[in-house]
């Protein structure tokens, strides 16, 4: 029962390791987080591991 648990919490903390997509800092200095409006669409971008470390970086929020 202990290896089936270790399994399963392995699994589950690497599969959110894989899946944690970076907030981006547009040109413009527009941080966009995952699943806001323009995400998908910003292609040349900086990316930081959280949307505090963006905005301290500089970045602003979007105005939408």
């Amino acid at each position: 029962m202990k290896k089936i648990i270790t399994f399963l919490v392995a699994s589950l903390l690497t599969s959110l390791a894989i899946s944690a997509e970076p907030v981006k800092m547009s040109k413009s200095g527009i941080c966009h987080a995952p699943g806001s409006t323009y995400y998908k669409q910003t292609k040349s971008y900086t990316p930081y591991p959280t949307l505090k470390d963006c905005l301290s970086a500089g970045g602003r929020m979007p105005k939408k």
